[in-house]
């Protein structure tokens, strides 16, 4: 039987970094193929390249600075490394799609999620508006979101982090790519939605013989949706073969080491000490938001919280468990001080919030770590800014920084560089750190793994939990 030529093709592919970066080399000599129909999964921690490869697929090197030296990419026979911008516009959304690892950084802020799938189908199709509407809101179904007609009328900051991502997730599958790039596009969601998302991808292989370049670190993904798994470690793919070889019998240590980090889904021992003095109460709290209204149309209120109760003592730690869209955000927000809450009470440390604790004392971790970290700071000077407001000396701050970046992960000399220079789970390490540079009592963490490879899981978690002691 004749093999399927592949859809996309890479060979020898090399990406070089900027000066002063960690590595001359983002990717190293890296070749790998996808068929028509077939899932390839690219796996290794935040850092090894995975994203690089996918943005070169896709044209969206920030070159020169960082630009492809060596190899080839050809995708239905044409060698990508030779296109210019306008054969790329007419390529991107309609011939090959991208669901971005960060759904915020991909979506404006200031226009409405309608209008923005409306745009990418406008760029590749001629619809009637009826038939752009029906298209719109199939698609925004197709990801199981609530009320599409109220999520197309939404502008981005009003919806969840998994919404967000789902509404990616639409845009990217809307045109029906041949080729389909997907880079950790399931991190944000619930396992609930994630098992539909992969669902509906696996749906759009059968009916279009869609070719999937799925990056992701999560081994259950993998073992769910991959046909072949190519294993990255610092730039190079160090294993490559079927998904059943690879997962059952790794080769490489590198490959063995990550599944070994894997979860085991038990449940940690209950604590034994003695019953801690109580840090944080919450009772009866309540939240809704407003938006759409106008002079001659109501406006849609959603209930994020109604009547939110429970205690926290110190040392302890409480998992908020739901669906994206379920207000665990809104609640942690309101705990954190950064959102005002509706009805009810928040006592910290015996005082009702309104009266804030002192500065530090609650730190939250965010979801979405490209939004909450300052693009024009270097690391390091968003790491000290909470230790330095606190009255800390310089350059005990800095120690401090440089330390928790040892912790986290992450070298010393990342200090001096900005965000938009780290990988989506590098940037999540980076807000972890930040949030533990005051010595909190109370850590709010949104979300604080779903971006991390489960290998730097593992040490975070350890390091939650040193924290904690």
């Amino acid at each position: 039987m004749t093999p399927t030529p592949p859809l996309l093709d890479i060979r020898g592919l090399s990406i070089r970094l900027p000066a002063g970066a960690d590595r001359a080399l983002a990717v190293q000599e890296a070749s790998l193929s996808v068929a028509a129909g077939e899932t390839l999964c690219i796996v290794g921690e935040s850092g090894s390249g995975k994203s690089m490869i996918a943005n070169a697929v896709m044209g969206l090197l920030p070159q020169p600075l960082v630009a492809p030296v060596a190899g080839a990419i050809a995708f239905q026979g044409q060698d990508l490394l030779t296109l210019q911008e306008p054969q790329w516009r007419a390529l991107r959304g309609n011939r090959i799609g991208m669901i971005f690892q960060d759904p915020m950084s991909a979506l404006n802020p200031v226009m409405r999620i309608g209008e923005q799938l409306e745009e990418a189908l406008d760029a590749h199709l001629q619809l009637t508006p009826a038939d752009k509407r029906a298209r719109i809101l199939a698609a925004l179904r197709d990801v199981r979101l609530p009320d599409p007609e109220g999520i197309a009328a939404s502008y981005p900051g009003r919806l969840s982090g998994g919404q967000r991502q789902r509404v990616m997730i639409a845009c990217a599958l809307m045109l029906e790519p041949a080729l389909l790039i997907a880079d950790e596009p399931t991190t944000a969601l619930d396992v609930t939605t994630q098992a539909q998302i992969l669902e509906l991808i696996r749906d759009l292989q059968a009916r279009q013989g869609t070719a999937v370049l799925f990056i992701t670190h999560d081994f259950g993904v993998v073992s769910q949706i991959a046909d072949r798994v190519a294993v990255m470690q610092l730039g190079r793919i160090v294993e490559a073969g079927d998904a059943a070889a690879v997962l059952g019998n790794p080769q490489h240590d590198y490959t063995r080491k990550l599944i070994s980090a894997i979860p085991h889904g038990m449940p940690a021992a209950g604590a034994t000490a003695d019953a801690q003095p109580l840090l944080l109460e919450v009772r009866d709290l309540r939240k809704t938001y407003s938006s759409g209204g106008g002079l001659f149309r109501r406006g849609r209120e959603t209930a994020a919280m109604r009547g939110i109760s429970f205690t926290l003592q110190r040392g302890e730690v409480l998992g908020l468990v739901g669906e994206s869209g379920s207000g665990k955000s809104t609640l942690g927000r309101c705990i954190a001080g950064l959102l005002a809450p509706d009805g009810g009470q928040i006592v910290f440390n015996g005082r009702e919030r309104g009266a804030r604790p002192a500065p530090g004392r609650v730190q939250m971790v965010f979801q979405d770590p490209q939004a909450s970290l300052n693009p024009r700071h270097t690391v390091g000077r968003s790491i000290m800014a909470g230790p330095l407001a606190q009255g800390m000396a310089p350059a005990r701050a800095r120690e401090r920084a440089a330390e928790l970046l040892r912790l986290v992960g992450l070298n010393p000399d990342a200090a001096e560089r900005y965000p938009h220079e780290f990988s989506g789970g590098q940037r999540q390490r980076i807000g972890i750190a930040r949030a533990l540079a005051s010595e909190p009592e109370l850590i709010v963490a949104d979300e604080p793994v779903s971006a991390l490879d489960v290998s730097v899981q593992a040490q975070v978690l350890d390091l939650f939990a040193s924290v904690r002691q």
